[in-house]
């Protein structure tokens, strides 16, 4: 079974003004002070932090979103496996303040997950995070506890995005090293 997914333009009131293009090195600063200010100092402790800090993001999965040509979202996307199945762990997402509620966020999502998702032996995209936010994106709630992370993690927010509407079932196990195959 397929879960359907919004396209991105649904989510801009205008679609015209917003562009997304890969991440450059010069977008390396922004990105670090947005961090900052979406998380907060304690950033360096959440579990999906650890994660990323052991497995390098995928460089061609780190998006920018501008509105009006500024800056004003990014996401980036880290390959794991959990239990021999293949994805990758979505975030750090980040709006900045003064675009919250545009739809920058929310297309970045939908276009990186069509991305991975279209990639031979990539089954899903987990994330810790709002599920009233990503539910809409097509994502779903995980077993609670049955995938472990570096840390602590609330289970209720491991959600799951695959075009295999059980994949929030099979998952299991500690996250890990995306499997090449």
């Amino acid at each position: 079974m397929t879960i359907s997914t919004p396209h991105a333009a649904d989510f801009v009131a205008k679609p015209e003004a917003l562009t997304i293009r890969l991440e450059t090195p010069f977008d390396d600063a922004w990105i670090e002070e947005l961090h900052e200010i979406s998380f907060g100092p304690g950033r360096f402790a959440r579990a999906a932090f650890r994660v990323r800090e052991r497995f390098a993001v995928d460089p061609s999965l780190c998006w920018i979103a501008e509105l009006g040509g500024q800056r004003a979202a990014s996401v980036r996307m880290t390959p794991i496996s959990v239990g021999g199945i293949n994805g990758y762990l979505l975030g750090p997402l980040m709006t900045d303040p003064a675009f919250r509620k545009q739809g920058a966020g929310r297309t970045l999502v939908k276009h990186v997950c069509d991305l991975a998702l279209e990639r031979d032996g990539v089954e899903f995209v987990l994330l810790v995070g709002d599920l009233a936010y990503y539910r809409p994106l097509g994502f779903a709630p995980t077993i609670p506890n049955a995938i472990r992370f570096p840390g602590p993690v609330d289970p209720a927010r491991v959600l799951v995005h695959s075009a295999d509407a059980e994949m929030g079932a099979k998952l299991s196990g500690p996250v890990s090293r995306f499997i090449s195959r």
